[in-house]
């Protein structure tokens, strides 16, 4: 039986965090929500739950103007770029470095975990940064570092 390999499962589980945060970013312009409104708020009859006014500047970034989903959707495109990665990213260090990854993962889960249709994707991506935490513990190394040892970021 084989070896568990850390990094390339938070790898995998990573890119489904970002594209499920991309497609909740796009559904979060539409239907715009603060999923924390329940914390502070006040039932009103009529009118449903009100958030509380210390809630304002979140009302303002989510639901008022989306800035808060738009900036999750562009960290996880970007995310995805260092994942998959694309062609330019490829022969960069960025694209080996878990540690990057973590700290964009877990940035990504607190924006996505704002807004209501985010919270899978928080889950997700704190789960993969748990993954590339673990595989750091471990000293594992992807397959490309070791490809391009001595290199010195050079065209080949």
């Amino acid at each position: 039986m084989g070896v568990f390999i850390w990094h390339q499962w938070a790898r995998f589980v990573s890119i489904i965090a970002n594209v499920y945060a991309v497609w909740a970013g796009f559904w979060a312009i539409i239907f715009r929500k603060f999923f924390w409104d329940f914390v502070n708020g006040t039932m009103r009859n009529p009118g449903g739950l009100q958030p509380a006014k210390q809630d304002a500047i979140f009302i303002t970034l989510i639901v008022k103007a989306p800035v808060i989903p738009i900036i999750a959707m562009v960290l996880g495109l970007f995310i995805l770029a260092l994942e998959y990665p694309i062609a330019p990213l490829k022969r960069l260090s960025i694209h080996r470095s878990f540690v990057l990854k973590v700290v964009l993962l877990l940035f990504q889960a607190f924006l996505t975990i704002l807004f209501y249709q985010g919270t899978n994707a928080a889950i997700y991506a704190t789960t993969a940064a748990i993954g590339y935490t673990r595989a750091i513990t471990k000293g594992e190394q992807m397959e490309e570092a070791k490809d391009n040892r001595g290199k010195g970021g050079g065209r080949a």
